[in-house]
């Protein structure tokens, strides 16, 4: 567990004193004021919106390409769905409206520190995050690894935007939101729902750019399903083995994480793009590699230099959906079932909180062959 006590006691002292957390100062967060009578039947969920297909626009019903992503607020996301008054008392907090290819670090640590402090009330029952799909499995992997709460954590996006004619948007939020209302919901991690699917944030990942039935980890398999907007689950609470937890709650000001580069592995793959990395400030390296984590022989001699000359954290990861990555037993770490982009996502957060060679190689290799 990483610790940061320091600005912790800051944190602390911030909240004793009734004023909020830091929040960068380009995030303008507003929380929805609605007239909607609290009902003290109704479980309380908070549902943190940052924009993505969800909150398009387009210009036409049929146009299910090339809209606007991040064009409406939450507010118009919650009137959209009358229904969820009947599930629970709802307060909409909106954290950014971009497309998700625009989330940042700043956008992450600064979400994940709301989402925390939502759930360590006692008056939340669970938390929803709208997103843009493009990128939210990243989002959904940085959430698994930095909230620690038996609570429900639900990540919603949509496939197509909220003025296509037929929008998924709608029935997936009524869905995330009965998600994290359920107590049945409770201990397992942060969660994706999507075309009534319930699926697990560590191994999903999306795998069609236009398809509803997107989001999938297609060895692991589903948490669950929605029947009559109902969730109904496969299996009892659990977690992925060994999966790590980065304490980020007391880094305050932090709007940056370690530059972390994906480099993709091809026939004849050009080994200066390596040093180009480490040269533009690039302190890890994931390697989207052939097979199960293959990299050429010349591309491998660079790799071995920047470990030695320049400290840089390597991770071999592949190009392929799903496989295993084992250790690679000499320099860099096998990615083991992770794929690059969440591997990314590791590595920063390790290399955030000062891991080292062996930390790293623990938590990257963790299953023995």
């Amino acid at each position: 567990m990483v610790s940061f006590k320091p600005l912790a006691l800051a944190c602390a002292a911030s909240l004793a004193l009734g004023s909020p957390l830091p929040v960068p100062a380009r995030f303008h967060v507003s929380v929805r004021d609605d007239s909607i009578p609290y009902n003290a039947s109704l479980p309380n969920v908070t549902i943190f919106a940052t924009g993505g297909t969800i909150a398009g626009s387009a210009s036409s019903s049929g146009q299910t390409t090339g809209y606007q992503a991040g064009a409406v607020g939450i507010a118009t996301l919650l009137d959209a769905v009358p229904e969820i008054k009947n599930i629970s008392n709802v307060q909409g907090v909106q954290v950014a409206n971009v497309g998700s290819e625009s989330i940042t670090p700043a956008i992450l640590l600064n979400l994940t520190q709301q989402v925390q402090q939502a759930l360590d009330s006692p008056y939340c029952q669970g938390v929803v995050i709208t997103h843009g799909t493009d990128t939210l499995e990243e989002t959904a992997f940085f959430l698994d690894l930095t909230i620690r709460s038996e609570k429900p954590v639900v990540i919603v996006g949509a496939m197509r935007p909220s003025t296509a004619i037929s929008a998924d948007g709608p029935i997936n939020l009524l869905e995330a939101v009965t998600l994290a209302a359920d107590p049945q919901a409770r201990g397992r991690g942060a969660m994706i729902v999507l075309n009534d699917r319930i699926a697990n944030a560590f191994f999903t990942t999306k795998t069609n750019a236009n398809a509803l039935d997107t989001f999938k980890a297609t060895e692991q398999g589903f948490l669950g399903f929605f029947i009559n907007i109902k969730p109904k689950f496969y299996y009892a609470p659990a977690l992925p083995l060994d999966k790590p937890y980065f304490d980020v709650s007391g880094v305050c000001n932090a709007t940056e994480l370690p530059q972390v580069d994906i480099l993709y592995g091809y026939q004849a793959l050009n080994p200066a793009l390596t040093t180009a990395a480490v040269a533009s400030g690039a302190k890890g390296l994931v390697l989207a590699g052939m097979g199960a984590g293959g990299w050429t022989d010349a591309g491998n001699e660079v790799i071995g230099e920047v470990i030695k000359n320049n400290g840089t954290a390597v991770v071999y990861s592949r190009r392929t959906m799903d496989g295993f990555v084992e250790p690679t037993g000499s320099f860099g770490y096998g990615g083991g079932f992770l794929n690059p982009q969440k591997a990314r996502i590791m590595l920063q957060l390790a290399l955030f909180a000062g891991w080292q060679e062996a930390q790293l190689r623990t938590l990257f290799e963790y299953y023995e062959l």
